[in-house]
């Protein structure tokens, strides 16, 4: 095998931590990059309590790394009792939002992940419990009496062994869950484990890494000369002043995953690890503690040997380097013996160690150094290493392969990918090593055209907002393209209650949207769906014309009537040259034989769009001819037959005597009282607002008597007087509809001719229709009696927002109308409206199948991550007694604990049964 033909390799895809001076990765690496040490130093007068008695020591060095906010976390967000949040391990707590936030800044939700996703992680010993709530003196005699049959839950959350447990439990991960213990090199040794857990298929995806924490933060050490611990709190790896490290706290994982599956699954690699390896030093060395030389050239010889690639191809080397005047040289050689078993080439390889500027973390080091040579790769740069001024004399880097840049300076590059490796080793003799590779360039994908739809959610409105605050700095920011960054928001991310959303088709409009989005008031629930469908009067030139070439489904059924009527020697046009051209002649449609076709096709064709996307409806409402379109939807008639019924119904119509129809803003009994002769009611569409059918002159009559009485009515821009005797001629030669469908029971149907809920069959029977044709079209009684029976969310279908707002108009609380193609005055782009009316079901709890709303391959997009709610939960020493109390009577009795899981099993084994 060449050095360009490796075995395929292990894809870092995500990666998170919490670090000395850094909340999140990005500002770690501006850090790392800036050379900048991040190790605290603080006063005496700092000191915690426990460590005061020493501040008066000469020797005493007060420094240390440190996290910022660990007695912060969002209990809520975990389901976790405040109590249950307070006594665990701020360790296990960190662990726990850095893995969310590794899977969710990959694109990904555990939840949906249809693979296995294993957790593999280490913490430093539980220190929280010794100085926290031990202080305490009858809370630690009551732990220690009670240790596995007592206080069950100051165990679970405090305890190495549930780690990774608990974090597979909280997000649902059915990989293996191990959790793993070598001392400093714990974390790298949980990746190359996780390495062998993906080769072998146990698990597709795995998160790896690793967390210290050590209690109280504010404590320094006792320098001693000749210990591993630095006499001035910095630490200087392969410096000729190297006189130790100092320790401090930081936690970090990765998420990986088989190269070519990451590939496959468009997901953003950072680095590829292309070689691993584990061993122990056995007994060739001096002391237990003490390090080897041969098990570390070892273990990096055997992961070279697993990348099989030429050593002089690693332009970059991330050492343990502790700064030990005994650990630097011997790691130094260890690592020239294994490069020198390739090649005798000198000065190729950069040496630096993240504890230069950390100092050493212990547990997450290796995962940290991990994290550190992947950016080193991925954006091609080699940063400094933090203190390096001369080298250490008992080092040969003069007949080395290695050197030590002092700049941020570029990766070279060779004729091959730039590759790096990471050490790290632990006391005790586990030693760990690593091979990455720079990531392969992504395969450029074809532009999808916007708009598009950036869904967003929370579990609060606090949460919610800040989501929003997050996203259009970094959409801003962001090389991505917008169809990558909406296809990620739409498929990897977990959904909560509240919802949020924004419609744009550039990363500028995204970006301005995320300052005013459109998000949902109250927290998502149920919505049981109806579909409203326009009637006559709102058709224009062009409407829909966009979702023609965006939707498969609603191109489909405009096609399909255009043919079917175009075929009909009665009809013989092409609807489509009213529909897809917006110049077209807008007097043709107000013509009812033409209006009507037209508005059944876009209906139709809509409703298939948002059944398409995941939207059908529990029950269908249509507003006169809007019937038609509905009982498509409702399974009645045929698509063809819909056509051609509507077809004969508006020729029929348009060859009746011309007449008008009248809008009234009154009551329907208060409109009643002005009618003049040949005049009537023709529809009731909301509590304040009816509509006057009838000829010319009665019309006329009517608008007249209206005035006087000072009520506002408005003349209707139509030609005749449906809904009225003087379409009885029509309505008489109508007939029945040819081809009628058998209809299911899942569709729900109200009639705005009886003004009730009836059977759908009824729309297959010509005595319907003709009265129908005569009756007046009673919206409101429809709408109230959908309302009665628990729909609470409508959804117009069809162009403009009039059934909509009189919904809203007919409505009390907690019910909700949505449009989703705009008015002729303002038609707007119908692919963003159609977009906009999903974002708006989305966010009343409505479910939405994102792949159809936007298909096809996607790069996913490293986004903000969720915006955790963090409040103190934290156990003062002073407070343990307090602590241990609420605990034990609330959470840490077994029998309790039991009694509260037993429910949850007996449901669980019933559904067990009934598979």
């Amino acid at each position: 095998m060449t050095s360009d033909t490796q075995a395929p390799g292990i894809a870092i895809i995500g990666m998170s931590g919490r670090f000395p001076g850094a909340k999140n990765v990005d500002e770690f690496w501006e850090n790392i990059k800036q050379g900048r040490d991040t190790v605290s130093h603080f006063g005496t007068d700092e000191l915690d309590p426990v460590v005061q008695e020493l501040a008066g020591d000469s020797d005493y060095v007060c420094a240390k790394g440190m996290l910022d906010d660990i007695d912060q976390f969002d209990a809520a967000f975990w389901g976790m009792l405040p109590r249950e949040a307070e006594v665990m391990d701020p360790q296990h707590r960190v662990f726990l939002e850095i893995c969310w936030e590794a899977i969710e800044g990959a694109g990904y939700d555990a939840s949906r992940y249809e693979g296995a996703i294993g957790c593999f992680g280490g913490c430093y010993m539980d220190t929280y419990v010794l100085h926290n709530l031990c202080s305490d003196e009858a809370f630690r005699r009551n732990l220690v009496q009670s240790i596995q049959v007592g206080t069950l839950q100051t165990e679970l959350g405090n305890d190495k062994d549930y780690l990774a447990t608990r974090v597979a439990f909280k997000l649902g991960l059915r990989g293996p869950a191990i959790n793993m213990q070598t001392a400093c090199s714990t974390s790298l040794v949980s990746i190359a484990t996780a390495c062998q857990s993906l080769e072998s298929y146990a698990c597709d995806m795995a998160l790896a890494g690793g967390v210290t924490i050590v209690l109280p933060q504010f404590k320094g050490y006792q320098y001693k000369e000749g210990s591993m611990l630095s006499p001035d709190g910095t630490c200087r790896p392969f410096d000729a002043r190297a006189a130790g490290t100092v320790f401090s706290n930081g936690a970090a994982v990765v998420l990986l995953k088989r190269l070519e599956d990451a590939i496959a699954d468009g997901d953003t690699i950072h680095a590829v690890i292309r070689g691993y390896a584990t061993n122990n030093d056995g007994d060739g060395k001096v002391s237990y503690t003490a390090p080897s030389p041969e098990g570390q050239a070892e273990v990096i010889s055997l992961a070279m040997g697993m990348a099989d690639i030429d050593a002089r191809s690693i332009g970059y080397m991330e050492a343990h380097g502790t700064a030990t005047p005994l650990g630097d040289p011997i790691e130094v050689a260890g690592l020239t013996a294994a490069h020198r078993a390739y090649t005798d080439d000198r000065h190729y390889c950069a040496l630096g160690s993240v504890k230069g500027n950390l100092g050493h973390l212990d547990v997450s080091s290796g995962a940290i150094g991990t994290i550190k040579t992947a950016l080193t790769l991925r954006d091609a740069v080699i940063p400094p290493l933090a203190h390096f001024e001369a080298p250490n004399p008992k080092i040969d880097f003069e007949n080395s392969p290695f050197y030590v840049n002092t700049d941020l300076i570029p990766f070279p590059k060779g004729t091959g990918p730039r590759r790096a490796a990471v050490s790290s080793f632990g006391v005790g003799g586990t030693n760990a090593h690593l091979v990455l590779e720079e990531p392969p360039e992504a395969a450029a994908l074809p532009q999808t055209e916007g708009p598009f739809i950036l869904p967003f959610s929370a579990r609060t409105e606090t949460a919610l907002t800040a989501m929003a605050a997050g996203l259009g700095p970094a959409i801003a920011q962001s090389d991505a393209p917008l169809s990558d960054i909406a296809a990620t928001l739409q498929r990897g991310r977990k959904t909560f209650q509240r919802r949020g959303f924004v419609v744009a088709s550039t990363r500028e409009e995204a970006a301005a949207g995320f300052d005013r989005p459109e998000m949902g008031l109250e927290p998502a629930g149920s919505p049981k769906l109806c579909f409203l469908y326009t009637g006559q009067g709102a058709q224009y030139p062009g409407m829909g014309a966009a979702l023609y070439k965006a939707s498969p489904a609603y191109r489909d059924c405009i096609d399909r009537v255009a043919e079917t009527l175009k075929a009909d020697p009665d009809f013989g046009h092409d609807i489509r040259d009213w529909l897809l051209n917006p110049s077209a002649d807008a007097s043709q449609l107000q013509q009812t034989e033409f209006a009507q076709v037209c508005i059944l096709a876009v209906e139709a064709g809509m409703s298939a769009a948002l059944a398409e996307k995941g939207v059908t409806p529990d029950a269908v409402i249509g507003h006169s001819v809007g019937e038609l379109a509905a009982s498509v939807t409702a399974g009645i008639l045929s698509l063809e037959e819909a056509a051609r019924f509507t077809a004969r119904r508006g020729r029929l119509m348009g060859g009746m005597p011309k007449g008008g129809m009248l809008g009234v803003k009154a009551p329907r009994a208060l409109t009643e009282r002005h009618l003049r002769d040949g005049a009537v009611i023709a529809g009731v569409n909301s509590p304040a607002i009816t509509v006057v059918s009838g000829t010319a002159d009665a019309i006329i009559a009517t608008e007249t008597a209206l005035r006087e009485a000072e009520i506002e009515a408005t003349r209707l821009a139509v030609s005749h007087g449906f809904h009225s005797p003087s379409m009885r001629e029509a309505a008489e030669m109508l007939g029945a509809p040819m081809d009628v469908l058998t209809a299911g029971d899942n569709m729900q149907v109200y009639s705005t001719f009886t003004g009730e809920r009836m059977e759908a069959a009824r729309w297959g029977e010509s005595a319907y229709w003709r009265e129908q044709m005569l009756g007046p079209v009673l919206f409101l009684d429809a709408v109230s009696a959908a309302i009665a029976d628990g729909f609470n969310c409508f959804i117009e279908v069809g162009p403009g927002s009039t059934l909509a707002a009189l919904t809203m108009q007919s409505a009390e609380e907690d019910v909700s109308a949505i449009t989703t193609l705009g008015p002729a005055k303002q038609p707007g782009d119908a692919r963003a409206t159609m977009l906009s009316a999903l974002g708006k079901y989305w966010t009343k709890g409505g479910e939405i199948d994102w792949e159809a709303v936007q298909p096809g391959a996607f790069w996913r997009v490293s986004l903000p991550t969720y915006p955790f709610e963090r409040k103190r939960f934290w156990v003062e020493p002073s407070d343990a007694v307090a602590g241990a109390e609420s605990v034990s009577d609330e959470r840490d009795d077994l029998a309790g604990l039991i009694r509260q899981q037993l429910g949850v099993v007996e449901a669980q084994l019933k559904a067990m049964k009934g598979k």
